[in-house]
């Protein structure tokens, strides 16, 4: 059994499956706090949460920001912290232009966090006001949720050029309809993307009349192939035990799904059944070191003219994702003990390549090299689920 250096907390993850084929890993509430990667692009919140001159807060990473939107429709994302004293920003107030700190009245462009104006200076001070800024970070709307760039720590003030564009559930012609879902894991967010992209869970913790049973399980045989800063499970037909994907019969038309994972922390699957497609978008973004928020937003035109489709599909959509909530919190409880764990081969695979493509990231941004990928080319894994 072979084991390898220790990776965002969780140690003895390798790309390469050792003899037994199980690597063992380490990890509980006591283990080290997972690495977090900065530079890429995370939601925030909800887009309608930011109405008005109504100010709204989160945290990324362990950051607390406060979001809102200009008169002109601009949405911003500032630290939640005035540079002056430290109090939250989001208890001051905002007039549509300027966010003003409710301690001494310090106000802020919210877009650029450029100071605009002290109060409390006479026309004697030297200070000018406009040479301070508070942390703001680049700001964009998608899909209905506010993404936020967030840098690496200590690097200044956020560039604004030249950032990787902004995550987008890939959509198939200009007429859809879409839903989106949350929901709080309290685990970090290594083990929330693990928990992501297990093909072997399904049976168990999904077990619906509308999913799959216990009793459907049977041998896959999965085609993957790497991509830029992530993999893919190459089109294929879908699973057959699988309701959702036998409704799709109807239409008379073969059925393709293809599904990626992404750095940081995006899943993305398409379905496509002659001129119809569903495809989603699942991010799971760390809060805090120990917490995460997964978010799953939909598109599609199938079943278009079906009446109530969202609303039906947003109900068993929220009892799938509570299905995976509840299983986190539960497997939370195991972790405080500091159980030993491990991952096996071919299920866990996909598991092994994160964590591969996690280090490969942070070593890249350690030594300014080339990301080198793990994956040396396609592959097949079989599994049963």
């Amino acid at each position: 059994m072979t084991t390898a250096p220790s990776i965002s907390g969780i140690s003895g993850i390798s790309g390469v499956s050792s003899a037994s084929g199980v690597s063992p890993v380490c990890g509980g509430s006591g283990a080290p706090a997972t690495t977090l990667l900065y530079d890429y692009w995370y939601p925030a919140r909800r887009s309608e949460a930011l109405r008005g001159r109504k100010l709204a807060k989160a945290m990324l990473l362990g950051i607390p920001l406060v979001l809102g939107r200009k008169e002109d429709g601009r949405v911003f994302a500032m630290r939640d912290s005035c540079p002056h004293r430290g109090i939250p920003l989001s208890c001051g107030w905002f007039d549509g232009e300027e966010l003003t700190c409710k301690y001494h009245g310090w106000a802020f462009e919210p877009v650029s966090g450029q100071c605009v104006d002290i109060p409390s200076l006479t026309p004697s001070d030297a200070l000018d006001p406009k040479k301070i800024y508070g942390q703001a970070f680049p700001c964009e709307e998608r899909d209905g949720y506010v993404w936020v760039y967030v840098p690496q720590p200590g690097t200044g003030r956020a560039r604004r050029e030249g950032l990787p564009p902004v995550p987008e559930t890939p959509k198939f012609g200009a007429r859809f309809r879409s839903a989106h879902l949350t929901a709080e894991l309290p685990c970090n967010v290594d083990h929330g993307i693990i928990g992501l992209m297990d093909p072997a869970h399904g049976p168990f913790v999904h077990q619906a009349w509308w999913w799959r049973k216990r009793a459907s399980i049977h041998e896959k045989e999965k085609h993957f192939e790497p991509i830029a800063e992530g993999f893919r499970m190459s089109a294929h037909q879908p699973s057959g035990n699988s309701a959702p994907y036998k409704l799709l019969g109807v239409y008379g038309e073969p059925i393709t799904t293809t599904i990626d994972f992404v750095l940081p922390n995006r899943r993305y699957e398409t379905i496509r059944c002659g001129d119809k497609w569903f495809s989603s978008l699942t991010t799971v973004t760390p809060t805090v070191a120990n917490a995460c928020r997964i978010d799953v937003y939909g598109a599609w035109n199938v079943f278009y003219a079906v009446p109530f489709v969202t609303a039906i599909g947003k109900f068993f959509g929220k009892r799938f994702v509570r299905q995976d909530q509840v299983t986190m919190i539960q497997q939370a409880e195991g972790l405080k003990y500091d159980p030993s764990l491990m991952l096996i081969d071919d299920a866990d695979r996909p598991a092994k390549w994160y964590f591969a493509l996690k280090q490969a990231r942070l070593d890249s941004a350690r030594t300014g090299e080339p990301m080198r990928h793990p994956m040396d080319g396609p592959t097949t894994l079989r599994w049963r689920s």
